[in-house]
């Protein structure tokens, strides 16, 4: 369904110029706004501090997510940007994979404040190729 979605919002981003700014406006303001929805949930899920694999597989989902969003976008720059949130993702899943954990397993939330800086910046980049 969100692919749906997606490709619905997306094909607005595409249309540039016009009178009416209204559908690639609102298709754009919706890219972002899932965007950021997936960005954030993903540096919630960094927060967290849980176990190297519940990190990862919460990660996973998010990135399948933002890849349903860039293979549906019609403006090459939106799927550049799109597919640049999914990359910092994945390193953020790797660099989770290889980090230290205490007694009980978790990783220190501490440690993990460059990924989540990284993905927030890659998702702000999606409001520039879109806009």
């Amino acid at each position: 369904m969100l692919a749906l979605a997606g490709a619905l919002l997306l094909s607005g981003c595409a249309s540039g110029g016009g009178a009416s700014p209204t559908p690639s406006a609102d298709a754009c303001a919706a890219v972002q706004s899932a965007t950021r929805d997936i960005a954030n949930g993903a540096q919630n899920t960094l927060a967290a501090a849980g176990t190297p694999s519940e990190i990862e597989a919460k990660l996973k989902g998010y990135s399948e997510r933002i890849l349903a969003l860039a293979e549906s976008a019609d403006n090459a720059a939106v799927a550049d940007a799109l597919t640049a949130v999914d990359e910092k993702i994945a390193e953020a899943s790797a660099f989770v994979a290889g980090l230290p954990t205490n007694e009980a397993g978790e990783i220190d939330a501490g440690a993990i404040v460059d990924q989540q800086t990284a993905i927030q910046d890659a998702a702000s980049a999606v409001k520039a190729a879109c806009g």
